[in-house]
Protein backbone atom coordinates (compact mmCIF):
# COMPACT_ATOMS: atom_id res chain seq x y z
CA UNK A 1 0.00 0.00 0.00
CA UNK A 2 1.25 3.41 -0.87
CA UNK A 3 -0.31 5.62 1.80
CA UNK A 4 -1.88 5.51 5.23
CA UNK A 5 -5.08 7.56 5.56
CA UNK A 6 -6.33 9.59 8.51
CA UNK A 7 -8.24 7.38 10.95
CA UNK A 8 -11.80 8.69 11.14
CA UNK A 9 -14.90 7.31 12.84
CA UNK A 10 -18.42 6.68 11.56
CA UNK A 11 -19.35 10.34 12.18
CA UNK A 12 -17.18 11.18 9.16
CA UNK A 13 -20.00 9.89 6.94
CA UNK A 14 -21.98 13.00 7.88
CA UNK A 15 -19.13 15.55 8.11
CA UNK A 16 -16.90 14.62 5.15
CA UNK A 17 -16.13 17.36 2.63
CA UNK A 18 -17.32 15.02 -0.15
CA UNK A 19 -20.36 12.82 0.41
CA UNK A 20 -21.71 10.81 -2.49
CA UNK A 21 -24.98 9.11 -1.59
CA UNK A 22 -26.73 6.55 -3.79
CA UNK A 23 -29.88 4.55 -3.07
CA UNK A 24 -31.81 1.79 -4.75
CA UNK A 25 -34.60 -0.56 -3.83
CA UNK A 26 -34.11 -4.26 -4.53
CA UNK A 27 -36.33 -7.31 -3.98
CA UNK A 28 -33.98 -9.20 -1.64
CA UNK A 29 -34.58 -9.06 2.12
CA UNK A 30 -32.44 -6.86 4.37
CA UNK A 31 -31.06 -10.00 6.02
CA UNK A 32 -29.93 -11.42 2.66
CA UNK A 33 -28.38 -8.14 1.57
CA UNK A 34 -26.58 -7.72 4.90
CA UNK A 35 -25.22 -11.26 4.64
CA UNK A 36 -23.85 -10.51 1.15
CA UNK A 37 -22.26 -7.25 2.29
CA UNK A 38 -20.83 -8.17 5.68
CA UNK A 39 -20.58 -11.94 5.92
CA UNK A 40 -19.88 -13.09 2.35
CA UNK A 41 -17.12 -10.57 1.69
CA UNK A 42 -15.33 -12.98 -0.67
CA UNK A 43 -18.47 -12.99 -2.86
CA UNK A 44 -18.30 -9.26 -3.69
CA UNK A 45 -16.53 -9.79 -7.06
CA UNK A 46 -19.50 -11.88 -8.20
CA UNK A 47 -21.92 -8.94 -7.98
CA UNK A 48 -19.82 -5.74 -7.83
CA UNK A 49 -17.97 -5.72 -11.16
CA UNK A 50 -15.38 -3.13 -10.06
CA UNK A 51 -14.18 -5.49 -7.30
CA UNK A 52 -11.63 -8.13 -8.32
CA UNK A 53 -10.79 -9.39 -4.82
CA UNK A 54 -12.37 -8.99 -1.41
CA UNK A 55 -11.51 -10.87 1.74
CA UNK A 56 -11.79 -10.43 5.46
CA UNK A 57 -8.71 -9.82 7.59
CA UNK A 58 -8.13 -9.78 11.33
CA UNK A 59 -10.84 -12.37 12.05
CA UNK A 60 -13.46 -10.16 10.39
CA UNK A 61 -12.32 -6.83 11.88
CA UNK A 62 -10.92 -5.72 8.53
CA UNK A 63 -11.03 -6.26 4.80
CA UNK A 64 -8.65 -6.27 1.87
CA UNK A 65 -10.20 -5.10 -1.40
CA UNK A 66 -8.79 -4.77 -4.90
CA UNK A 67 -10.51 -2.99 -7.76
CA UNK A 68 -10.15 -3.18 -11.53
CA UNK A 69 -7.33 -0.90 -12.60
CA UNK A 70 -5.15 -1.81 -9.62
CA UNK A 71 -6.63 0.23 -6.77
CA UNK A 72 -6.12 -1.47 -3.42
CA UNK A 73 -7.63 -0.88 0.01
CA UNK A 74 -6.90 -2.13 3.52
CA UNK A 75 -9.99 -1.41 5.61
CA UNK A 76 -11.27 -1.53 9.17
CA UNK A 77 -14.89 -2.48 9.76
CA UNK A 78 -16.45 0.30 11.84
CA UNK A 79 -19.90 -1.21 12.31
CA UNK A 80 -21.61 -4.43 11.28
CA UNK A 81 -25.10 -4.24 12.76
CA UNK A 82 -27.30 -6.66 10.87
CA UNK A 83 -29.48 -6.20 9.04
CA UNK A 84 -29.27 -2.41 9.23
CA UNK A 85 -25.80 -0.99 8.66
CA UNK A 86 -22.36 -2.04 7.48
CA UNK A 87 -19.55 0.51 7.36
CA UNK A 88 -15.80 0.49 6.98
CA UNK A 89 -12.93 2.96 6.94
CA UNK A 90 -10.13 2.76 4.40
CA UNK A 91 -6.86 2.75 6.34
CA UNK A 92 -4.39 2.27 3.49
CA UNK A 93 -4.67 2.73 -0.26
CA UNK A 94 -2.63 3.36 -3.36
CA UNK A 95 -5.17 6.01 -4.46
CA UNK A 96 -3.30 9.32 -4.84
CA UNK A 97 -4.66 12.29 -2.93
CA UNK A 98 -7.00 10.47 -0.56
CA UNK A 99 -6.70 11.61 3.07
CA UNK A 100 -9.75 9.90 4.61
CA UNK A 101 -12.41 7.54 3.22
CA UNK A 102 -15.42 5.80 4.78
CA UNK A 103 -18.12 3.78 3.06
CA UNK A 104 -21.45 3.13 4.74
CA UNK A 105 -24.21 0.77 3.60
CA UNK A 106 -27.62 1.36 5.22
CA UNK A 107 -30.42 -1.14 4.72
CA UNK A 108 -34.12 -0.64 5.41
CA UNK A 109 -37.17 -2.79 4.68
CA UNK A 110 -39.08 -1.39 1.69
CA UNK A 111 -42.07 -2.85 -0.14
CA UNK A 112 -41.20 -6.46 0.57
CA UNK A 113 -37.53 -5.89 -0.27
CA UNK A 114 -34.72 -3.59 0.81
CA UNK A 115 -33.80 0.02 0.28
CA UNK A 116 -30.01 0.02 0.00
CA UNK A 117 -28.21 3.31 0.58
CA UNK A 118 -24.47 3.58 -0.06
CA UNK A 119 -22.59 6.64 1.16
CA UNK A 120 -19.04 7.25 -0.02
CA UNK A 121 -17.46 9.87 2.28
CA UNK A 122 -14.06 11.29 1.44
CA UNK A 123 -11.49 13.97 2.12
CA UNK A 124 -8.42 15.04 0.21
CA UNK A 125 -6.95 18.12 -1.41
CA UNK A 126 -9.23 20.28 -3.60
CA UNK A 127 -8.24 18.51 -6.83
CA UNK A 128 -9.06 15.09 -5.31
CA UNK A 129 -12.45 16.36 -4.10
CA UNK A 130 -13.24 17.83 -7.52
CA UNK A 131 -12.32 14.59 -9.28
CA UNK A 132 -14.57 12.60 -6.93
CA UNK A 133 -17.49 14.92 -7.66
CA UNK A 134 -16.86 14.47 -11.38
CA UNK A 135 -16.81 10.68 -10.83
CA UNK A 136 -20.31 10.77 -9.27
CA UNK A 137 -22.17 9.58 -12.41
CA UNK A 138 -19.77 6.68 -12.90
CA UNK A 139 -19.96 5.66 -9.24
CA UNK A 140 -23.74 5.90 -9.41
CA UNK A 141 -23.83 3.59 -12.42
CA UNK A 142 -21.46 1.14 -10.72
CA UNK A 143 -23.74 1.13 -7.65
CA UNK A 144 -26.91 0.59 -9.71
CA UNK A 145 -25.30 -2.21 -11.71
CA UNK A 146 -24.00 -3.82 -8.51
CA UNK A 147 -27.44 -3.71 -6.88
CA UNK A 148 -29.05 -5.26 -9.97
CA UNK A 149 -26.44 -8.04 -9.99
CA UNK A 150 -26.72 -8.59 -6.22
CA UNK A 151 -30.50 -8.82 -6.42
CA UNK A 152 -30.23 -11.41 -9.22
CA UNK A 153 -27.64 -13.37 -7.25
CA UNK A 154 -29.76 -13.38 -4.09
CA UNK A 155 -32.88 -14.46 -6.02
CA UNK A 156 -31.17 -17.73 -7.03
Amino acid sequence: MARRLRPVDLGFVRSAPVRLVFARQIAASPESVFHALAEDVAGWPEWFSAVTLARTTGEGAGREVRLRGGTRFAETVLVAKGPEVYAYRIDETNTPGARALVEEWRLAPAGGGTRVQWTFAADGPPVFRALLRLARPGLGKAFRDAMTALDRRLAR
